[in-house]
């Protein structure tokens, strides 16, 4: 008897810098190849760099002829235009573009201050989130405003690209998690907002439609790929956190360019303080989460100022007492946005005789990093989320002081998955659930992973605490 053929599923990774596609197994999950592709600088950008990126990344993959189903995941809040022919109108705000910080502070006085847009979408404006894009663009480009007919993002765009676009007749789509990021969507409510679009942008363009989790978006068409089920993709964030397989109370912490600290949750939230963003995830729950702007580059800079790499930074920052006898980084190198501090700097306390070593500096700049992070983790606890273990991930879960430390720091049992390309894995994930069906996505096992028990060492936090508001602002 001859055995069945292995259906496969890719994932694609659409982010800021580069463009990343995995193939997998549908079943087992296990990876079959991987392609990669560099994106352009900027935080201004033609979607078609993007186009062009997951053509070449597909190529390095071996192509996805025999691909059975595609999901995008991709980088939140830019902004798509497309006028009534779907050609893009201008290129894309990305979500690092802060000229519209202004246009969130304005929007966030029209509604009646930040609690309000809180309750209303979940989340606090910053300049991040696409609706505050839409009103620099109405302040700035009017004639942009008016040959705008849809708006949608870019994990949108890339799927309906792969649908054939406007030739095909491609429908825009898109899922609740990446929807919950615009600004303009009620992911507690489920529905958008077309009246705080209006207010942003003075106009109401069409928006891509809300599928359901497993629910696909088509046939993919054209040279790429031909007939493969598309998946109705997410947000990069909801992406990794269904890559790594979190479950509800799992605090998915990833130490990248920026610090992402976010939980699966049964329930929506709401901070009016704004240091939670009150996202969906990508499988019908929820995903609060909190940013911070220093992560991985804190451990770069420790590294540049004591002339090591960073293994013997690590080795160093093992090698000192905890608490670093009392010597600590506030790392607010490039601002900070939890708490919210844009203009602050980095500060360093503490130092005499015995803490002024390699050793001491090294771990003061590994605890601060994690008290940072610590001081996210306990934003979400005060909106009543249940929170249990840590899944670490980034290029700083690469550090091992950074995963021995952590437990500790975060007064949590860890749990580092070998290294992968997480935001791909969960669009591949979404891609086999919604080609096999069912309540809920399949089972993989994506590798081996540490496991790091908690012993806390609550004095790293109290000292830290004392400390935190002691930084001068930039001049």
């Amino acid at each position: 008897m001859s055995s069945p053929t292995r259906r496969t599923v890719a994932g694609v990774d659409s982010s800021t810098q580069s463009c990343k596609v995995v193939v997998r197994d549908a079943e087992s999950g296990r990876l079959l190849r991987i392609g990669r592709a560099k994106h352009p600088d900027g935080t201004e950008v033609d979607p078609a760099h993007w186009w062009s990126a997951l053509q070449e990344a597909v190529a390095d993959a071996g192509g996805l002829e025999d691909v059975d189903a595609v999901a995008v995941g991709a980088q939140q809040h830019g902004s798509v235009l497309l006028d009534e022919a779907g050609e893009v109108v201008r290129p894309a705000l990305l979500w690092n573009d802060g000229r519209s910080a202004a246009a969130a502070d304005a929007l966030t006085d029209e509604l009646g201050g930040p609690g309000a847009w809180a309750r209303e979408v979940g989340s606090v404006l910053v300049a991040s989130l696409t609706v505050t894009k839409l009103r620099w663009l109405a302040d700035h480009e009017p004639a942009t405003v008016r040959r705008t007919a849809s708006v949608c993002l870019p994990h949108d765009w890339l799927t309906w690209r792969l649908a054939g676009g406007a030739a095909a007749g491609a429908r825009l789509v898109t899922d609740r998690g990446d929807a919950s990021g615009t600004g303009y969507y009620s992911p507690a409510r489920g529905e958008y907002r077309t009246d705080l679009l209006e207010r942003a942008f003075g106009a109401t363009p069409a928006l891509p439609e809300v599928l359901a989790p497993s629910a696909a978006a088509g046939e993919s068409a054209g040279a790429l790929s031909r007939g493969a089920v598309l998946g109705p993709g997410t947000g990069d964030n909801m992406a990794a956190a269904l890559g790594v397989g979190a479950q509800v109370g799992d605090v998915v912490v990833s130490i990248g360019t920026s610090g992402v600290v976010s939980v699966v949750s049964d329930v929506a939230t709401s901070d009016p303080s704004g240091l939670v963003a009150g996202f969906a995830d990508a499988t019908g729950r929820y995903l609060p989460l909190v940013c911070t702007l220093n992560a991985a580059r804190v451990l770069d800079s420790a590294a540049r100022l004591l002339g090591v790499d960073h293994e013997e930074l690590s080795r160093l920052a093992l090698s000192a007492p905890a608490g670093a006898g009392g010597l600590v980084l506030v790392p607010y190198l490039e601002g900070e946005r939890t708490p919210v501090r844009p203009d602050a700097t980095g500060a360093l306390h503490g130092l005499t005789l015995s803490t002024s070593t390699p050793a001491h500096l090294a771990r003061a700049t590994v605890e601060g990093l994690l008290c940072g992070l610590a001081d996210g983790l306990d934003a979400l606890v005060e909106q009543g989320v249940p929170v249990g273990r840590v899944v670490l991930v980034g290029g700083g879960a690469r550090s091992e002081a950074v995963r021995r430390l952590a437990p500790a720091v975060l007064a949590r049992p860890v749990v580092v998955p070998e290294p992968g390309e997480y935001v791909a894995d969960g669009a591949a994930r979404q891609a086999a659930w919604v080609l096999a069906g069912g309540e809920a996505p399949p089972e993989w096992e994506l590798g081996a992973s540490q496991v790091f028990e908690a012993d806390p060492t609550p004095h790293v936090r109290e000292r830290y605490a004392q400390v935190r508001d002691l930084t001068a602002t930039r001049p």
